[in-house]
């Protein structure tokens, strides 16, 4: 049994858990990628780097909408951003939230159903 199986495996007592701070921060963040247009966002950052205009674009809502997501995301420390003359420049460099962006795409499928499990290594 490797230490991930071993993990899942204990008893709950035998764990602390996450502490309040933790529960709500992590509800939080989920909050705020609970929205299409926020993830969407998320997700093409989590690509590379875009400023406001491109993200509106391809995103397909207006320039206003997006840049009020931004602050949000911003504010919350899910995205960053930086100055490039007169343009804002967004990406995402958090490891964390790159990885749960990629696990969940990996867990949809294009569909939106639920993508199947990975063959399990014996």
């Amino acid at each position: 049994m490797n230490d991930k199986t071993a993990a899942r495996t204990r008893p709950p007592e035998a764990s602390t858990g996450p502490t309040t701070a933790q529960l709500a921060s992590a509800a939080g963040t989920f909050d705020l990628l609970s929205t299409p247009t926020r993830l969407h966002l998320v997700w093409l950052m989590s690509q590379g780097e875009h400023d406001v205009g491109t993200l509106a674009a391809r995103v397909g809502v207006n320039i206003a909408t997006v840049s009020q997501q931004l602050g949000k995301l911003r504010l919350a420390g899910i995205v960053t951003s930086r100055r490039e003359g007169r343009r804002h420049i967004y990406t995402v460099e958090d490891p964390h939230v790159l990885t749960l962006v990629e696990q969940i795409f990996e867990h949809i499928a294009p569909d939106g159903s639920l993508a199947p499990d990975p063959p399990r290594q014996p």
